[in-house]
């Protein structure tokens, strides 16, 4: 059995509650898991000060206490836990922007602190927001800048999990990119 079967299998086992299997995946998934937490770094140009390590925790946390674990394959499951990092990211930018203007909140740890610069906050919650829109009129739009932007997905990994060409992947992508970087600069300016 290849490793990505291996992964699917535990993951199908973990979702019928299989502890031994969930302590068998952490050991297969965490050093990719820590590669797309590397890539969902990009939202802030590879700042340095990101938690990478604090990331994956979090996100992985946040995968296996889900209630409902239906994921398909290897690749949904990545996809899940990419969203499950941007939506940590996302939070941790809304608190700092509320810190900042003084709403009195308890401190965060440390490893919370290094997720996001402050600076970068305003940038990372635009993002989402358009992201957000950007679903309610093309949700397939999204899905593929989810999969390549956040996940690292290229072209074709994006289309098989679609289920469309990598031509038409290629297309949209771009539409939504430019469509993404409008909607953003009007947000921040």
């Amino acid at each position: 059995m290849n490793p990505s079967e291996h992964i699917t299998r535990l993951l199908q086992e973990v979702s019928e509650g299989d502890a031994t299997a969930e302590k068998q995946l952490v050991g297969m998934v965490y050093d990719e898991l820590y590669v797309l937490a590397q890539k969902n770094r990009r939202v802030w140009n590879n700042n340095e000060t990101l938690n990478t390590t604090a990331l994956v925790h979090e996100a992985y946390l946040k995968l296996i206490q889900q209630k409902e674990k239906n994921w398909e394959n290897r690749v949904h499951f990545y996809a899940v836990a990419s969203k499950a990092m941007r939506c940590i990211l996302v939070d941790h930018a809304k608190r700092q922007k509320t810190d900042k203007r003084g709403s009195g909140s308890v401190k965060m740890p440390l490893n919370e602190m290094l997720l996001c610069p402050a600076e970068k906050s305003d940038e990372v919650i635009a993002l989402d927001e358009a992201l957000k829109r950007l679903a309610k009129i093309d949700e397939s739009h999204s899905r593929i800048v989810e999969y390549r932007f956040f996940c690292g997905f290229n072209i074709e990994e994006t289309a098989g999990l679609m289920g469309i060409s990598p031509a038409t992947v290629k297309r949209n992508w771009n539409l939504a990119r430019t469509w993404l970087y409008r909607e953003i600069r009007s947000s921040i300016t």
